[in-house]
């Protein structure tokens, strides 16, 4: 199964991030958004992102230029009509996410992969939403896509070895180290992180220490590169509030139920770097 066309879903951060890795492979990359001054400013941003690598002299110019030949910016579902993958990442709610990929089975040519880059919902939920179920995986890309090497390729119990394999292809096609993945909440690295990061918000709750006390611990007592506050901030609090949820209903286990500060904040809008404030202020920074 070749995959020469990409369309992309999503007006965030992850959408231009994958949009950037996938053009770099050589891909030609459509993206979408509602609205078509956002799909543009999607564009714009990838091509900061592309112009930042030619003056730090990662990338030549003339490779810059290419790249950012091969995307185009839509507000229209059906451009993507020809893409043989289609990648979205919108917001991490379920119907929203069953409903576009209901949407896109009837826009896409019946031989397209539909794939999502959900961090924790379940995969085959938006599968059977769709009359290709056997073309619908898990392709969750790290943030920031273009310099994070892990993408979990996940596949829900209705995907054919066929499109496992051209997904696990295309990653790889795209310079990522992938590992594939049984479609369970949080797959394998949220899984595992989301109950160390909700125990560091428990920690401020308790007073255990500081803040700045806690990121310094895990960074000089275990060697991350980020400790769990910061780095919550840097994921949204938001974002880690909804994938907790998620994780606590498939599981249940205590360790997934969200603290009650990380949920306040939420409530205030202290999201993070992405709204300025979170457990840092970067409204000076």
């Amino acid at each position: 199964m070749s995959i020469d066309k990409v369309g992309i879903i999503g007006s965030g951060i992850m959408g231009s991030g994958i949009a950037e890795v996938a053009a770099k492979a050589g891909h030609q990359v459509v993206l979408r958004s509602r609205k078509q001054e956002t799909a543009d400013d999607m564009v714009a941003r990838l091509g900061k992102s592309l112009d930042k690598q030619v003056e730090k002299g990662k990338l030549e110019q003339a490779d810059r230029d290419a790249i950012a030949a091969r995307v185009s910016a839509t507000s229209a579902l059906s451009d993507l009509g020809d893409c043989d993958l289609v990648i979205e990442s919108v917001v991490e709610d379920l119907a929203v996410k069953r409903d576009l990929f209901a949407e896109l089975d009837r826009l896409c040519k019946p031989e397209a992969i539909i794939a999502t880059n959900t961090s924790t919902l379940p995969v085959v939920e938006m599968a059977v939403a769709t009359s290709r179920a056997d073309k619908v995986c898990g392709i969750h890309f790290f943030n920031p896509a273009p310099m994070m090497s892990l993408v979990e390729i996940i596949r829900p119990l209705t995907a054919s070895n066929e499109t496992m394999a051209a997904a696990l292809a295309f990653a790889q096609g795209c310079g990522k180290s992938p590992v594939e993945v049984e479609d369970r909440a949080g797959f394998i690295v949220n899984a595992l992180l989301f109950p160390y990061l909700n125990n560091a918000v428990r920690m401020v709750e308790n007073r255990t220490a500081t803040k700045e006390a806690i990121d310094a611990a895990m960074q000089g007592g275990c060697n991350f590169p980020m400790g769990p506050l910061a780095l919550l901030d840097l994921v949204g609090l938001d974002t880690s509030v909804a994938i907790l949820d998620a994780l606590y209903a498939e599981f249940r286990d205590p360790n997934y139920a969200a603290a009650p500060l990380l949920r306040r904040m939420v409530s205030a809008g202290q999201l993070g770097r992405k709204s300025g404030a979170g457990f840092y202020d970067y409204t000076k920074r």
